[in-house]
């Protein structure tokens, strides 16, 4: 169960004890938001793309959607999802668990700049009914991102 990863994974941190299982889903990021008694902008949502013969993750802000051309620009392809079985294949989580912990080798995080305006963000921890409060600097940690990016819209009232 890929929770139980995503447990051992903080284990290393003495961090798994952080990690919040709920009775109900949060599979979707207003069902997170629900469970959590959140704004769901502070869902860090983790998106899967196909690249190539493996795939991108990028975690936004849960109001964020990806700017095709923005994407486009950054990683030089069109965006693509991955297909839910695509998902498992390559990142190791279920759709409505993605996260950038615990995860497959080969599989770049990247973080979306979305999420700077928070100090604390809920991303899933490989089920769809779990997650954990982190800070920006912890999600940079135990994410092993490889960089921050600007690919999404929607969430900044300064877009045009």
């Amino acid at each position: 169960m890929a929770i139980e990863k995503v447990k051992t994974y903080f284990r290393q941190w003495n961090l798994e004890d952080k990690i919040l299982e709920f009775e109900v889903s949060s599979a979707t990021v207003e069902l997170a938001a629900d469970a959590l008694g959140c704004e769901p902008k502070r869902i860090a949502k983790t998106l899967s793309f196909k690249r190539d013969d493996n795939c991108i993750l990028i975690v936004t802000a849960g109001d964020a959607k990806i700017d095709n051309r923005k994407y486009k620009e950054k990683f030089g392809i069109k965006a693509k999802m991955l297909a839910p079985d695509e998902v498992i294949e390559f990142v190791g989580h279920a759709v409505g668990g993605v996260c950038p912990f615990a995860i497959k080798q080969g599989a770049p995080v990247y973080l979306d700049d979305s999420l700077q305006r928070f100090h604390t963000v809920f991303p899933a921890c490989g089920s769809s009914n779990s997650a954990i409060e982190l800070t920006i600097p912890e999600l940079e940690k135990y994410s092993n991102y490889i960089e921050w990016v600007d690919v999404c819209k929607g969430w900044n009232e300064n877009e045009q």
